[in-house]
């Protein structure tokens, strides 16, 4: 995902999102397969390559139109905490 295509996809997330309770610098996605869980990430996330798969996916999946009002990725609850772990010790 080149960058220009990721700026799309952040300036689309922001633009969804227009929570209050968003601090700067961070970014608000939805979570999991059947009920979905919002969690509120660091946009540094969003440089790492294994998080730019799943927003890929997230766009294969949805495109655009993201039913919980927010960045929704597709992905297994367990699968992002792990993956957002990972990327805290990187």
């Amino acid at each position: 995902m080149g960058i220009f295509r990721l700026q799309s996809v952040v300036a689309n997330a922001k633009q969804l999102i227009k929570c209050h309770d968003v601090p700067k610098g961070y970014l608000a996605v939805y979570v999991g397969e059947i009920q979905r869980k919002r969690f509120v990430i660091p946009l540094s996330y969003l440089d790492q390559p294994a998080f730019q798969d799943l927003l890929h996916k997230s766009e294969e999946e949805f495109g655009f139109h993201h039913p919980m009002g927010g960045l929704t990725l597709p992905c297994h609850e367990e699968a992002f905490v792990h993956l957002t772990a990972q990327l805290r010790i990187a």
